[in-house]
């Protein structure tokens, strides 16, 4: 699970080059477009601008290079041109790339044209509970720490965690030890180790936490069909906290991320 420090200077490219694709949907307007049409942007951003290879596409038989999760679909969602996403929607991109060997994980959840107050309050508290995971990371921390604390912020205002997915270590390949819930108790699970690289994803439901996955076999939604929101970030442990290994360069990070640093 521990990472070299040449390892970790390749991740480090990694999760730039995919911070850049963020960036570079930031400045999109999304209305009107289908989900597919995104999909098709950003694989051609990471192979052509980039350089690099959609981890997603073709990993578990999977066909794309994104996951696009509108609404009331909580993860996993498929691109589909006939799937319009429409003012008013939240919609989480999910998106990985491989460069030089090593993998990069994120999604960000966007809000679209003229959403609503309670939307936006969702999608707000969903990134802050990823923050307040992300500041529980350091050296001698237990993995509990962190769903403690994503669980904690979402409870306090209102909202349900999903279980039945969570974050998990990441390199070479998209998903190694360690598993990292979203929910949890403070002082168990493994004890973080400096070098340690792995993803922090909470998926915070505006209502039950109860999921179903569809006949498609990958989107999942919310079994009362409420709204959903996700953030994800991929984070090394280091020797004083955690660095962020995805920012992007529009992030402030909240004053609570403690030991944050910057990647190089």
């Amino acid at each position: 699970m521990v990472k070299t420090p040449e390892e970790l200077t390749l991740m480090r490219i990694s999760g730039r080059l995919l911070a850049s694709v963020f960036e570079m949907l930031d400045r999109q307007n999304l209305i009107g477009m289908s989900t597919l049409q995104v999909n098709d942007l950003v694989e051609r951003y990471i192979t052509v601008d980039l350089g690099a290879r959609p981890a997603s596409k073709g990993q578990y038989g999977f066909a794309y290079v994104l996951n696009a999760s509108i609404n009331q679909v909580v993860c996993h969602g498929v691109p589909n041109a006939s799937e319009i996403i429409r003012d008013g929607d939240i919609v989480n991109l999910d998106i990985t790339l491989e460069k030089n060997g090593f993998i990069a994980d994120s999604s960000k959840t966007y809000m679209v044209g003229n959403v609503s107050e309670s939307a936006r309050r969702l999608v707000r508290v969903a990134q802050e509970a990823m923050w307040r995971g992300i500041s529980q990371v350091r050296p001698g921390a237990r993995l509990g720490d962190i769903g403690f604390a994503i669980e904690q912020h979402a409870r306090r205002n209102g909202y349900s965690v999903v279980r039945e997915f969570c974050g998990h270590g990441i390199g070479r390949e998209m998903h190694e030890e360690p598993t990292v819930p979203n929910f949890g108790r403070r002082g168990t699970g493994p004890t973080l180790h400096e070098g340690m690289v792995f993803t922090i994803e909470p998926m915070l439901n505006e209502g039950s936490r109860k999921v179903s996955t569809l006949d498609d076999g990958w989107t999942v939604v919310t079994d009362d069909r409420k709204l959903s929101a996700q953030f994800e970030h991929m984070v090394a442990v280091t020797r004083n906290g955690v660095e962020v290994i995805t920012l992007r360069q529009d992030e402030t990070p909240p004053p609570g991320a403690r030991g944050l640093s910057t990647p190089r």
